[in-house]
């Protein structure tokens, strides 16, 4: 919390133990609804609800907006109907959808039919795109002119338009309301007035269309450096805007998201203050964990048994089991750095990270590397480590230490194989990359490796 909001919070919290609605609604009137929203969340239910009591309508509908969804769900719960009713009224239609999303079906509904048949029309059109697609994250408030006018007109339409935004260029449309490219302002600013618009049109603007993933729109934007792209649907008319604020948004949301499937688990975790429901959601993942963990304990046991037709090879066992923990956290950090890698390079929409041949080139070589070294100093560590014990003086270590090494070779180069490939094909099959980083093939990295481990163990001691 910033310091702005630290100090909002330590001057409302004593008001609301002396019961000064008076006074508080003094405090919030002036402020911003970006740190009013930061000090609701901070706020319990009771105290929650004197808040949206003293703050007028418009802000209460930017607070609602703003706050973390956690807290939404709660206010959701809190607020009245009629609250609900008349604060998504007060909401633009891009925002008052992305609201009416997060409420059970049965309240939107009772909700959209309250607002007026145009507001309704416009909202439910944004609800029926994907909430990660173009069309889901655009405002459809923008202005547009028909090819045909002249920039007096354009300019008379800016100044007749009753729109609370900021505009840096103007839409240009055909009859049929087919995109045809935009003009900037400053040069309906420069421009003689009779000039026809279709003089000045940039027919090379950058757009995006409505199904368009939101990590492609973030990229279009970083990319070229927009501040606005406009939205076309499937017959290239016209139908929104997307500004650059939405998407720096967007990309917050896109990296919790890939940071919470890393870390095996979702942000849907959030949406509610229960401890039953964050747990059911990570418990999704560790527990297929917990069984790829099974299956390795299982290869374990079934070595135990290959090896134990001698006392002699029972303790080499024994001393390999020691080197097992070594041999899983080096291959499963190796296949983890390389699926960041390249996780982030897709997520970015890196020109390296999209072609496939490029990058496996660049990480197997990385890889050759970082196998070889791991797998000469691994060696050296299991000489030192067995050299002057019980092992030593019964058998050759070579055996032992020459397979520690190979191992950790073979290890690293097939866990960062999997973190090579498995990014390029989850996204082919339209699961999120990021999965691939997450403890599930973590795990099977070290199934893999245990089983690379123990059997080149076996083959060469025996």
């Amino acid at each position: 919390m910033a310091d702005e909001q630290k100090q909002l919070f330590r001057q409302v919290e004593p008001l609301f133990e002396s019961g000064d609605i008076s006074a508080l609604g003094e405090v919030l009137r002036d402020q911003r609804a970006s740190d009013i929203a930061e000090v609701v969340e901070l706020l319990d239910n009771e105290q929650r609800r004197l808040v949206f009591d003293v703050l007028e309508k418009p802000t209460s509908a930017e607070v609602l907006g703003k706050v973390d969804e956690a807290t939404r769900a709660e206010l959701f719960k809190l607020l009245q109907e009629e609250e609900i009713k008349t604060l998504v009224s007060e909401l633009d239609h891009d925002d008052a959808a992305d609201l009416l999303a997060e409420m059970p079906e049965e309240v939107s509904e009772k909700v959209l039919k309250s607002l007026s048949s145009a507001d309704s029309l416009e909202i439910r059109k944004l609800m029926s795109y994907s909430e990660d697609s173009a069309g889901g994250i655009m405002d459809p408030v923008l202005i547009s002119v028909p090819e045909e006018a002249t920039v007096a007109e354009a300019v008379g339409k800016i100044r007749a338009a009753e729109i609370d935004e900021d505009f840096f260029s103007v839409y240009v449309v055909d009859k049929y309301g087919r995109f045809l490219g935009d003009v900037r302002v400053r040069l309906l600013l420069t421009a003689p007035e009779n000039t026809k618009i279709s003089e000045l049109v940039d027919p090379h603007t950058i757009y995006v269309v409505a199904e368009d993933d939101q990590e492609r729109v973030r990229n279009v934007f970083s990319k070229n450096e927009l501040i606005a792209v406009p939205v076309l649907d499937n017959e290239h008319r016209l139908i929104g805007r997307i500004t650059a604020d939405r998407v720096i948004k967007v990309a917050e949301e896109e990296a919790v998201e890939d940071m919470y499937a890393m870390a095996g688990t979702d942000p849907d975790e959030l949406d509610r203050f229960s401890a039953f429901h964050a747990a059911r959601i990570r418990l999704t993942w560790l527990i297929p964990c917990l069984v790829g963990t099974g299956v390795t304990a299982l290869l374990l046991s079934f070595f135990r048994g290959k090896f134990s037709f001698s006392e002699d090879m029972l303790l080499i066992y024994t001393t390999a089991f020691a080197f097992v923990p070594m041999i899983m956290a080096i291959s499963g950090n190796a296949g983890l750095q390389t699926s960041t890698i390249v996780v982030s390079g897709l997520a970015t929409g890196h020109l390296a990270a999209l072609r496939f041949s490029q990058v496996f080139t660049r990480e197997v070589r990385i890889a050759l590397v970082v196998a070889l070294s791991c797998a000469l100093i691994g060696g050296v560590a299991c000489w030192v480590l067995i050299d002057s014990g019980e092992l030593g003086a019964m058998v050759k270590p070579a055996q032992l230490i020459f397979a520690v090494g190979i191992a950790m070779f073979a290890a690293i180069m097939v866990a960062t194989t999997l973190g090579l490939v498995l990014p390029f094909l989850f996204r082919r099959i339209g699961i999120d990359p990021a999965v691939s980083s997450g403890p599930l093939v973590t795990t099977a990295n070290d199934s893999i490796s245990v089983a690379i481990y123990m059997a080149l163990t076996l083959m060469l001691a025996a």
